[in-house]
């Protein structure tokens, strides 16, 4: 009994190895290899309270896409961050909603259920289709979304995806938060638009090759709570930075109440205006305090229509 308690026990860690303690591991979706600073959950890379907070190298296909910091209590990401490359003008992809296996199996209040339900499928890191049907004990599922009256809104949005297995893997509830419908199909959308354009336009790189670096995250609500399970965040950020041959240094951000829209657009603002924004020493990008806002005769033409 000794053995078999033992062999359990080693393969717990063995799928506990997944999950890291550190973002490092995804460190590639971050600009200059450097995550943000959050206060009280991320410094320098590392995850304060690691039983709560997960990084997750996005996984599809066997392919690492995105990396998202997701918060187990809340069940909502903190951020999502991608290394955007230019668009290949894919279709937007189906619907199909995934979640994250290795989320539950670093929890060791669930270790006889995954024994049982093999729900980790022996440590494969790809997301995997969300059961409609089941309610996930450490991040939301679809049965959390269903007729509630919000959107399952995306941080990192399928329109940015390089590829359409990195589109597709936006398609995650650890990427989603839920987000009025109106701001999440209006001025969040319109914004999402024009940041783009200006990634195709501006960030441009030496090598004659599109580069850009995103991170968009949420900030929790008091107590504002979907179906008893999910925060219901206060407000969206979004923020940019990359190298142009052209302008050199750009970065830029936008941020916006969760709250129904009604023909508003959201302002460009500095990185040094989200960060007091959001308070404390957050920053998007550590470092690039000092880089330019992006062009002053862009914004306007972002929010005409047709967008760019």
């Amino acid at each position: 009994s000794h053995f078999v308690l033992f062999l359990v026990l080693f393969s717990v860690f063995s799928l506990m190895a997944k999950v890291v303690t550190s973002v490092s591991q995804c460190a590639e979706f971050f600009l200059q290899q450097t995550p943000p600073y959050i206060p009280e959950i991320l410094k320098n890379g590392n995850i304060l309270d690691q039983n709560r907070y997960k990084p997750i190298c996005q996984t599809l296909n066997d392919t690492r896409t995105f990396v998202t910091l997701y918060d187990t209590t809340n069940k909502i990401p903190v951020f999502s961050a991608y290394k955007y490359r230019g668009n290949q003008k894919r279709k937007r992809p189906a619907n199909i909603w995934k979640i994250e296996p290795q989320v539950n199996s670093a929890h060791m209040s669930d270790l006889f259920f995954h024994l049982l339900q093999l729900e980790d499928r022996n440590g494969d890191d790809n997301m995997q289709r969300a059961n409609d049907k089941r309610r996930y004990n450490h991040q939301a599922g679809n049965t959390d979304y269903k007729n509630q009256g919000f959107d399952r809104g995306h941080l990192l949005p399928s329109s940015y995806g390089f590829s359409e297995n990195d589109k597709e893997s936006t398609f995650t509830l650890t990427n989603v938060v839920p987000q009025e419908g109106t701001f999440n199909k209006g001025s969040w959308n319109y914004m999402e638009q024009c940041v783009r354009c200006v990634l195709d336009k501006y960030c441009i790189n030496n090598n004659d090759i599109t580069e850009g670096f995103v991170v968009i995250g949420a900030k929790p609500s008091d107590n504002d709570i979907l179906n008893n399970r999910i925060n219901i965040p206060s407000m969206l950020w979004s923020a940019f930075c990359c190298y142009s041959r052209e302008k050199g240094w750009l970065a830029s951000a936008h941020w916006g109440e969760n709250i129904p829209d009604i023909n508003k657009h959201l302002q460009t603002k500095t990185l040094a205006e989200l960060h007091a924004e959001l308070g404390g020493s957050f920053s998007a990008f550590p470092g690039t305090q000092s880089f330019n806002n992006i062009p002053n005769n862009i914004s306007p033409h972002c929010y005409t229509n047709p967008l760019c």
